[in-house]
């Protein structure tokens, strides 16, 4: 009888367990990942991120995925060669190999931008304007990357760099995307030039969505100050003031950052406000880097979103599934977080 009970437990649970799809067919999506920087600064974690890379280049034409989108962090440490303590059992040098070999995957599959985090610049965390993201990401590495770059934003590292930059994207609406990433916390020169390239002609026109490391917090506010060495900072609220709200065009913007052991509503932030143009935007945070064991647990237990753009240019459906909980029938039915805050649907006026 047990073995009997036990298959049909199992059937139900495979039943029940539906693949990623879209509602629509003629959809078309966006891949949203958290921060990886605990998935990178472990050996043993670092095969959960090639294994969302992995997912994200075997659905992308189920989903039709036009590009991905990652909220920085990309490392826990951008330039700390020797580790100490609970630092990881990745080096500076290997936690920046990590996460180029895992969005290696996707190159000439599907175009993804990359926004850098805390972690991303200085020593540990922000002690200072330096990141290592371009010794290990270039815009030449993916074609498709390539093709849509339309503007590169003020230095870095005292040279060009796509850490503030800009790109464009043909969906299947017809409609075209702007996706305008920023530097962690970016600096006044930066969130000027910001401002200055949106109201240009070319693109005043063309919906926006930005994209940065902190934004808002866990209720949803924006974010005030943070206690970062880093002179010249913009943090969420700034951001808003001198840049979302007085946009014509931003539509979207996302950001992650924030996050507590094993509470994803501590990862989690959304809120809609009306820009100079009375266009509402939507503001999305989205991490999960702490879930799965906490700071040092597994790195975010495979959480990613996908949102779904419907056809009538208005509808934005959000799905929060892990391709690490699918790969086995065993796991499958704790794929998706189904809360409200995890899966709903939100329009753009």
């Amino acid at each position: 009888m047990l073995p009997l009970l036990a298959f049909l437990c199992y059937f139900q649970v495979a039943a029940q367990y539906q693949k990623p799809t879209l509602t629509n067919n003629e959809s078309w999506s966006l891949i949203l990942m958290p921060d990886p920087q605990t998935y990178t600064r472990f050996h043993k974690n670092v095969g959960i991120l090639n294994l969302m890379t992995g997912w994200i280049y075997e659905n992308v034409d189920k989903l039709n995925t036009e590009f991905v989108l990652c909220t920085g962090d990309l490392v826990e440490h951008n330039d700390l060669i020797h580790l100490k303590g609970n630092d990881g059992t990745a080096n500076s040098l290997k936690q920046w190999q990590n996460v180029r070999n895992a969005f290696a995957t996707l190159d000439n599959r599907v175009p993804y931008v990359l926004a850098t985090g805390n972690h991303d610049f200085g020593y540990r965390s922000a002690e200072y304007r330096s990141t290592n993201y371009d010794k290990y990401f270039n815009v030449n590495q993916n074609g498709f990357n390539q093709r849509a770059l339309r503007e590169i934003g003020p230095q870095i590292n005292g040279q060009s760099s796509a850490v503030n930059a800009l790109y464009e994207f043909h969906t299947p609406h017809g409609k075209d995307w702007l996706v305008m990433v920023l530097e962690f916390a970016p600096r006044d020169t930066v969130v000027k030039w910001a401002k200055q390239i949106l109201e240009a002609k070319p693109y005043v026109d063309k919906d926006v969505i930005l994209l940065t490391h902190t934004y808002l917090n866990s209720k949803s506010e924006h974010i005030k100050s943070e206690g970062y060495k880093m002179p010249d900072v913009n943090y969420g609220a700034a951001l808003f003031e001198k840049l979302v709200k007085p946009s014509k065009n931003i539509r979207l913007v996302f950001s992650g950052h924030i996050g507590a052991p094993d509470n994803f509503d501590a990862h989690l932030g959304f809120r809609r406000d009306k820009n100079a143009a009375g266009k509402t935007v939507s503001q999305m945070t989205f991490n999960a880097q702490a879930m799965g064991g906490g700071w040092h647990g597994n790195g975010g237990d495979g959480w990613l979103r996908y949102l779904e753009f419907m056809p009538d240019g208005n509808t934005v459906k959000v799905k929060t599934f892990s391709p690490l909980f699918a790969i086995s029938p065993t796991t499958q039915d704790l794929a998706y977080k189904t809360e409200e805050n995890q899966e709903f649907t939100f329009t753009l006026d």
